[in-house]
């Protein structure tokens, strides 16, 4: 009895390990985390986590667990798809699409010849301030992610987000009359 019981116990507890990494980096925060990090990088507000936009993911990648195949949804909002035959995390799409910061041109707002780059405009676009992602284990065993953003980005013409070299804090002095003293408190090294 006490052998069989402790081999239950050590099964039970490993398939409860092997359940929760496979489940590992795919939380609404996780998603979150790896988006604001990007955005961060670049002086762009956070985005906040949006249901809405969730359950819209969720919807259109149930519709391609037959497939897992990356056809955009033609919906109102901006999106980002990645696939994998593999099990891919929340985490690593996000970090995908935000490693294709290396084939962007801010100066041209361009990607380097034959490169992507859009997936990681998109996560930092200036003005977006939603997310919502969801992630399919699809019939092949593959991966299909999707996330939507509102208000969408990736505008023709115009850059994602604006350059910062230097910017100042104003700070009120007792001492200063009518001058203010300027503290300049960050710098971009792009």
């Amino acid at each position: 009895m006490g052998l069989s019981t402790i081999l239950l116990a050590l099964v039970c507890v490993l398939g409860s390990a092997l359940l929760q990494s496979t489940h590992a980096q795919d939380a609404p925060q996780d998603y979150l985390t790896a988006h604001n990090i990007a955005r961060a990088a670049v002086n762009v507000e956070p985005l906040s986590w949006d249901e809405k936009l969730q359950a819209y993911a969720q919807d259109y990648a149930n519709q391609h667990m037959g497939d897992c195949n990356l056809v955009h949804s033609g919906g109102p909002y901006g999106e980002n798809l990645a696939m994998s035959t593999a099990d891919l995390s929340g985490t690593d799409a996000v970090n995908m699409w935000v490693a294709e910061k290396a084939d962007y041109n801010y100066d041209s707002n361009t990607c380097a010849d034959d490169k992507v780059c859009g997936h990681y405009t998109q996560v930092v676009w200036r003005n977006t301030a939603r997310v919502g992602c969801a992630k399919v284990r699809c019939n092949s065993g593959g991966t299909f992610i999707g996330c939507n953003y509102d208000p969408p980005g990736n505008y023709v013409g115009e850059k994602p987000y604006e350059p910062y070299n230097s910017y100042a804090k104003i700070l009120p002095c007792a001492r200063c009359m009518d001058a203010p003293i300027i503290f300049t408190i960050g710098n971009n090294v792009e």
